[in-house]
């Protein structure tokens, strides 16, 4: 197949592989490098591609799924929100087997609620328009990707009018936690595997502070084999040469000022805002929340819900794997209480998640 077999020739990923050994064997010290996207930490683990890289080189998992970082807090308000009469909520699939403090939306689906996975937040709309009765909410999960169809459909409704459309928003900015893990002396990053998805939309340009001012090296990768070992490549000659700058490996997709008409939308319908990362804490900043303008459309300010006190699993280590500093073979649960079929976190149930991953490739 053409322009996907090149990327999985196995002589050019052993020869970047040959290439990296070489650039270890210049440096006494051992390099880490973090990926935080959860296509990437897939494509990692379904490749084998630790298992191609010397002992000196680490590759460890970083916040990359969205929907393993959003906090029980916030599941808790969707499922409070599916418990009210004449609500529909609309989802999409991952979300609706999440762990919640004493619940889940699939559990409360069970017991009559009416939530439904759709495919695109459009699909929300259309079933809005068909249920003009009831109110229906969108969860709107995700990092700068997504954000921008959210942001379309919330344009959309307001366009036709719609006042029984809303959407739970808990989008995250990529560039924020990055910063704070950069600076976590446990951890000591020396170069960031930078997300191809997001990157399209908010550009390379955006980690060009993270490069510059904190030093690690940041290269946009893209996710077939060849790609990671090239990113890989980059960002071990990077650290071998004493530079810390921003690279696009992932040029057939990626700019360095990313989608303007993206960016535009969101700036439409999104202010920043502090977001809480599960795991991490809250970071200033780093989340997007509908401003004054399209209010009419934030389900946190129009449906007035009780919201139990969130709580975690005891045993779950999500937030320590979210944060790189355990792998999932860590995690006492992993892969016997906790399994992709009855998940304990939210690690195990995403189709992203480091945990769910491991589990199908990494063992």
């Amino acid at each position: 197949m053409k322009y996907m077999d090149e990327f999985r020739d196995r002589d050019v990923v052993l020869g970047y592989a040959e290439a990296i050994r070489k650039l270890a064997e210049q440096r006494p010290e051992p390099m880490t490098f973090m990926e935080v996207c959860g296509t990437h930490t897939m494509s990692i683990y379904q490749y084998g591609i630790r298992s191609l890289l010397p002992d000196k080189v680490r590759l460890i998992s970083g916040p990359g799924c969205p929907v393993c970082v959003t906090p029980n807090g916030y599941i808790d308000r969707a499922i409070a929100c599916s418990r009210l009469p004449d609500t529909i909520i609309t989802t999409f699939g991952d979300m609706v087997r999440v762990p919640g403090s004493s619940s889940s939306l699939m559990e409360e689906r069970a017991k009559g609620a009416d939530i439904r996975i759709v495919y695109s937040p459009l699909d929300a709309v259309a079933i809005a328009k068909k249920n003009c009765n009831k109110s229906v909410v969108f969860l709107g999960v995700g990092f700068e990707t997504t954000a921008p169809a959210i942001a379309g459909s919330i344009l959309v409704a307001n366009a036709d009018r719609l006042t029984n459309y809303c959407v739970l928003a808990a989008h995250k900015t990529i560039p924020y936690p990055m910063e704070v893990l950069s600076s976590d002396p446990e951890l000591r990053i020396d170069g960031y595997i930078c997300p191809a998805h997001v990157s399209a939309i908010i550009g390379a340009d955006a980690y060009r502070t993270l490069a510059e001012k904190r030093g690690v090296p940041c290269v946009v990768t893209g996710f077939e084999p060849a790609d990671v070992m090239q990113g890989v490549e980059m960002l071990a000659r990077q650290v071998v040469g004493g530079v810390s700058k921003v690279e696009i490996q992932y040029r057939r997709v990626v700019s360095w000022e990313g989608n303007r008409k993206a960016q535009s939308v969101l700036a439409e319908v999104f202010s920043v805002c502090d977001a809480e990362w599960r795991g991490i804490g809250v970071i200033p900043g780093s989340g997007l929340e509908i401003n004054d303008r399209y209010a009419v459309y934030d389900a946190e300010k129009v449906l007035q819900v009780s919201v139990e006190e969130p709580k975690e699993h005891p045993g779950c280590l999500c937030g320590e794997i979210l944060k790189g500093k355990v792998s999932p073979f860590e995690c006492p649960l992993f892969s016997t209480v906790c399994t992709p079929e009855s998940p304990v976190g939210a690690c195990m149930v995403s189709s992203e998640g480091t945990c769910a991953a491991a589990h199908k490739y990494g063992r």
